[in-house]
């Protein structure tokens, strides 16, 4: 790609297999949608096939078992799904944008040769920084850490953690020495079948209902010595620079909910009929989707933005902050409007409309509020300007 191309243009290559993510999700997750949603269970089977179509490990190289593309080509399979189903879609995201980047850029080659394989083939991966006090302020763990010789204990609870009715491997932040502040933060990699932990409560969510929401619990739960992601004490360079990353998949989410949205209210409005016209004639509800629609390209611009500058290796920090910020409002206005458009059946479970409208809230909540982003913006601009 020149400098110069537009950054929605995208390569034969990513179009193929953005084609195929988009035919996926057409014909395999939109005719389970409503049933998943209401049982707020994801399908077992859809999870297999992510697995089957490449989805779970779209950055994990060959040698590993994985599909060898690109963050972009990630970002391109999370938006798709998330204009069908944003629960599916944030099970690929976490899989892909959190977990996977993690052990990729963290593991030392024992752990990725044991787990990756998995992690492309069979295993779900969660990752599990949240805990009941530690929200914003991530680094105020309670969860400990133990070093016991030949192996680590910890004690403490994790919670809102997503994928965790479904995982099989956990990235779990504890912290080795409060007094060490969060210098004393480590990753590890913890099995579900490890002694002593477990998964407590599953949430009731607004949103998302199909994707898991759990709490973890730790007790004397037995870690490897080999399991530390990464480096002891630096768990907080794991979470940080992974949760960069993380951002701009939730960026995909939102474009991708937003066009769910949109798509909805077009099919709709261009098919119902008042005063003896299409409502899609009048100019009052012309100027609302254009607005919709200018909105979206706006946001899928900032995501794609930060996208391609993490594929160059270039900083992409203050941009998926945007692109985190921005999309998720996007999304909130345009399913808004979208249930709005739908006029009274938008209020029902009729149509799509009231489903993206409850999925759009968690983008300003998860992976850093939208304060959060407002903060690292402006902290990075002013630091541009010293």
């Amino acid at each position: 790609m020149s400098q110069h191309t537009p950054l929605t243009i995208l390569s034969e290559e990513e179009m193929m297999f953005r084609d195929m993510v988009r035919s996926f999700a057409r014909n395999e997750i939109a005719p389970r949608v409503m049933k998943m949603d209401e049982a707020q269970t994801m399908d077992p089977e859809l999870i297999q096939k992510c697995f089957e179509l490449g989805l779970m490990g779209i950055e994990v190289p060959e040698q590993y078992g994985g599909s060898d593309s690109s963050f972009f080509s990630a970002i391109l399979t999370i938006e798709e799904l998330a204009a069908v189903d944003p629960s599916v879609s944030v099970c690929v995201d976490v899989q892909n944008t959190l977990f996977n980047n993690a052990v990729l850029r963290w593991g030392n080659e024992e752990l990725k040769q044991k787990y990756l394989p998995k992690m492309c083939s069979e295993w779900v991966g969660s990752y599990a920084l949240s805990e009941p006090g530690s929200g914003s302020d991530a680094f105020a763990l309670a969860t400990r850490a133990e070093d016991c010789g030949d192996h680590w204990k910890i004690n403490g609870s994790k919670l809102w953690i997503t994928n965790g009715g479904e995982a099989n491997l956990f990235i779990v932040f504890a912290n080795i020495d409060p007094s060490l502040g969060y210098k004393g933060i480590t990753a590890f990699l913890v099995e579900r079948d490890f002694p002593g932990f477990s998964v407590g409560k599953k949430e009731d969510k607004l949103g998302i209902r199909a994707s898991s929401t759990v709490e973890l619990v730790f007790e004397d739960c037995i870690v490897p010595k080999e399991n530390v992601l990464g480096h002891v004490g630096k768990g907080y360079k794991v979470s940080i620079e992974t949760l960069n990353e993380g951002r701009i998949g939730i960026g995909a989410q939102m474009i991708g909910l937003a066009r769910g949205a949109l798509d909805a209210a077009l099919d709709y409005i261009t098919e119902r009929e008042q005063f003896g016209k299409p409502i899609a004639a009048f100019q009052g509800v012309q100027f609302q989707f254009a607005q919709m629609a200018t909105d979206l390209e706006a946001a899928r611009l900032l995501v794609y933005n930060a996208a391609r500058l993490k594929d160059a290796g270039l900083p992409f920090l203050k941009e998926a902050a945007m692109a985190k910020l921005y999309s998720s409002q996007v999304a909130e206005r345009v399913a808004s409007l979208s249930l709005e458009l739908h006029g009274g059946v938008g209020f029902t479970k009729e149509y799509p409309a009231e489903k993206f409208y409850r999925d759009a809230k968690i983008g300003a909540i998860y992976e850093g509020t939208s304060n959060m982003q407002l903060q690292t913006i402006a902290k990075l601009l002013l630091r541009e300007r010293s």
